[in-house]
């Protein structure tokens, strides 16, 4: 017979379950859906989400039926439903439930892991002193030790409600639009003989629209010429190097918007003017400067560092670093969107330290010893709450039972710790100015110092992919002001503008982290932060792929691009779903609602106040750009399941799989 239950733990998942129970008094007693500890403690998990928004028709029967009449569609009661292969755990945590006199929240410490606890408490019916009492249980590492120390750490559940209030939001807020947008523009799209359902989403939307409008810009693009004048200098001691000119206000009617000289006689006229001509040396400024080391990563951070390294996808990162995470236990939580440490943590960088040296000294070949001492910025209680960065456990890796991938990227997450406990990278950068014949050319150069947390990355690195291939800094001889140089001849370098570069997974994850961007609208623009961007740490790579999934983007070798189907889609919406004005200020609005900025009610209505003039656009305009495109329509593919004459589908033998699959759209 069950012991009363004292403590109720429940987990987001089984593997947290039973990194919880292993620390528990002994011995454990597993049953089905949960573990009894010897004190009657017990611990019970869900399986991510035990509950889902319920369909339209659940409010209203008429909604079976896709009718542009009904839409918007918008529930004035939300109704959340069992997912059907949950009920039996959900009965489980029932009886666990009634039984327990304290009940702790161990969902993921993040805005997601916090709901799908919360609201399971609140669909359990979880009310007065016993929902006032639940606790708050944040484990990022599943090592006992680690787990042992957060069971020391409760905090009351209550600190972390806006957390929920704000997944709350967003998880209706996305119903709303998605579902909404996904059948007006499906039937619209139908009119002009497209059968396919049209997905629309407030995330998926404006990342297809950023790779639909940068194809667009290179299928478009004219390459134009432009010009550099270099001039070859010598020193008395016949020492040689370069300087570049600086074109003066005077040039401004022949350069573009970048400062790019597009008149090659201008240039030839200045190489004909400095050839065989004295120079001074107007300004020499050398800085002493030092680089810190990059802080830990994120989930979006490690992502687009592994895309370029290893050309992994944002999925396969995300499902290695769970494997890491929740099989071999060798790193923290994964899904984090903080780079930084709590000072507390700073404790146990001994033993970690130890752990990679142990496990993984390859990252130490040729280095200096990591000093545990040494504390980096990294380390930032005012930067950190319900998670901190990704980092490696106490835990030594045995890298020959990892995979590759695995392998890979623990490596990456274990250089970029140690890289803390170095001091920093030190250089020294010479500025230089010199005057020929009034024209001003400019060199710089760079000497390397103490290389500090350098010494840790001897593999090349990649240069980003949004920006041009620099030369590296010039190398420059000993200068003084006013020193004489010669100019025995200047050169004219003639270079063509480039298309901008197709995305790939490093270059669409930067674009989503960083959207402040690609935001249209100025005024929105100053009110995001930095971190503001398009999805969250947990759901970028899970959008990326649904794009794939819906035949909206393919790859061609390491390039993104959209297909015809992604392409008539964003070419047949308004532009206010194809950019990433609307759900950039979502993301910040929703961040503002887990800060106490801003209230559910506040965030809501206006949303709901502009679906309806969405809505009414919508219907006001026919997708065109999709005349004649194809589709795999999933209505088809089940016999007898198909749109009605008026627009909807056969309220009679209408597929529940198939609305399900529709009502993925609210993404």
């Amino acid at each position: 017979m069950l012991v009363l239950a004292m403590i109720l733990y429940i987990a987001e998942k089984p593997s947290l379950g039973r990194a919880i129970a292993d620390v528990l008094p002994k011995p454990l007693k597993k049953a089905e859906g949960f573990i009894q500890a010897a004190n009657g403690d017990c611990v019970s998990w869900c399986v991510g989400h035990l509950l889902e928004q319920a369909q339209p028709d659940a409010y209203n029967d008429e909604y079976k039926s896709w009718r542009f009449e009904h839409l918007p569609i918008i529930p004035s009661n939300w109704k959340t439903v069992p997912k059907t292969k949950m009920r039996g755990q959900i009965a489980i945590l029932r009886r666990l439930v009634k039984q327990a006199n304290q009940l702790v929240n161990a969902g993921d410490p993040d805005r997601e892991g916090q709901l799908l606890v919360d609201e399971l408490i609140a669909h359990l019916g979880v009310k007065g002193n016993k929902l006032q009492g639940v606790q708050r249980l944040l484990i990022s590492d599943l090592n006992p030790k680690a787990v042992k120390r957060a069971l020391g750490q409760l905090r009351s559940n209550q600190e972390f409600i806006p957390l929920s209030v704000s997944a709350l939001a967003r998880a209706r807020a996305d119903w709303l639009y998605g579902m909404n947008m996904t059948r007006a523009y499906t039937l619209q799209g139908r009119k002009v003989g497209y059968q396919g359902v049209l997905s629309v989403g407030r995330v998926q939307t404006p990342l297809l629209g950023l790779v639909v409008r940068r194809d667009e810009s290179i299928a478009h693009f004219i390459s134009k010429p432009f010009y550099e004048v270099l001039a070859h200098l010598t020193t008395q001691d016949d020492v040689h190097f370069s300087a570049k000119w600086q074109p003066s206000k005077a040039c401004e009617p022949y350069m573009d918007e970048e400062n790019r000289i597009l008149s090659k006689g201008l240039a030839e006229n200045v190489v004909s003017r400095i050839t065989q001509k004295e120079a001074v040396v107007e300004q020499v400024k050398a800085t002493d400067k030092q680089q810190s080391p990059p802080l830990p990563y994120n989930l979006s951070a490690l992502q687009i560092d592994a895309a370029k390294r290893f050309s992994m996808s944002a999925k396969t990162v995300l499902d290695t670093c769970q494997s890491l995470y929740e099989k071999h236990k060798l790193i923290t939580y994964p899904r984090s969107d903080s780079r930084y440490l709590p000072k507390e943590q700073h404790a146990l960088a001994s033993s970690v330290i130890q752990a990679i040296e142990k496990g993984a000294d390859e990252l130490l070949t040729g280095c200096d010893k990591p000093n545990a001492s040494l504390k980096s910025k990294a380390w930032n209680d005012k930067k950190v709450d319900a998670h901190h960065a990704i980092i490696p456990t106490e835990k030594s890796p045995v890298l020959s039972r990892l995979s590759q991938p695995e392998r890979q990227v623990y490596l990456h997450i274990a250089r970029q710790y140690l890289a803390q406990f170095y001091p920093p990278y030190c250089y020294k950068e010479t500025e230089v100015v010199v005057i020929i014949e009034g024209g001003r050319f400019f060199t710089k150069a760079k000497q390397e110092g103490a290389l500090g947390w350098k010494q840790l990355f001897h593999y090349q690195k990649e240069r980003n992919d949004n920006e041009d291939e620099a030369a590296p800094m010039a190398f420059l001889p000993l200068l003084s002001k006013g020193q004489r140089l010669f100019c025995p001849k200047g050169e004219v370098l003639e270079k063509h503008t480039q298309a901008p570069k197709a995305f790939n997974d490093a270059s669409l994850l930067s674009a989503m982290t960083g959207i402040g961007r690609y935001v249209t609208d100025i005024s929105i623009r100053k009110i995001l932060k930095e971190t503001d961007g398009l999805g969250t740490e947990a759901t970028r790579a899970g959008i990326i792929e649904l794009l794939f999934k819906r035949g909206y983007l393919s790859r061609q070798g390491k390039t993104i691009v959209a297909t015809e189907v992604g392409k008539g889609l964003i070419n047949s919406l308004p532009q206010s779903a194809t950019t990433p004005d609307m759900t950039a200020l979502w993301e910040s609005k929703l961040n503002s609602i887990s800060q106490k900025e801003m209230t559910y009610k506040g965030f809501m209505l206006p949303l709901i106040d502009s679906l309806h003039s969405q809505i009414q656009l919508a219907g006001s305009q026919l997708p065109t750009a999709l005349q004649g495109v194809k589709s795999d329509n999933p209505f088809k593919k089940r016999k007898g399941k198909s749109f009605s004459k008026k627009g909807g589908t056969s309220k009679n033998k209408a597929s529940k799989a198939v609305r399900g699959k529709c009502q993925q759209a609210a993404i």
